[in-house]
């Protein structure tokens, strides 16, 4: 029913930068937040970012100052740019939201909702 489809990962240099790009698609009534999350190898998953409808932002300590979340309500679309990129933000980024969908039968279920994951490598 909802899709959420990542882009924009890859291998960078270190102090370099990447856009990752998360759309979601489906029978959506709305979206309240949306996130980035990453997930390292041998490593929980872990909050990047996140975002209101009304555009109120949090980020990971280690993040800071480096990565800004944002979203085009319009486009059903939440952006994380990435600067100053070090090997620790090597990791599995996933897309996240809470979305209000349109059930088939009728009615509305607010639920969340993850993408399939982009990589993004940081090394020299």
């Amino acid at each position: 029913q909802v899709q959420l489809v990542e882009s924009g990962g890859g291998l960078v240099q270190p102090g370099g930068s990447l856009t990752l790009s998360c759309a979601a698609s489906g029978s959506i009534l709305s979206i309240d937040y949306m996130a980035w999350y990453r997930q390292a190898p041998g490593k929980q998953r872990e909050l990047v970012a996140v975002i209101t409808r009304g555009g109120s932002t949090n980020y990971a300590d280690s993040v800071k100052g480096r990565f800004t979340i944002s979203r085009d309500n319009a486009k059903n679309a939440v952006y994380l740019q990435m600067n100053s990129l070090k090997p620790e933000d090597t990791a599995v980024y996933y897309c996240n939201a809470d979305i209000t969908i349109r059930l088939t039968v009728g009615g509305a279920q607010r639920k969340g909702f993850w993408g399939q994951g982009t990589q993004v490598t940081v090394s020299s």
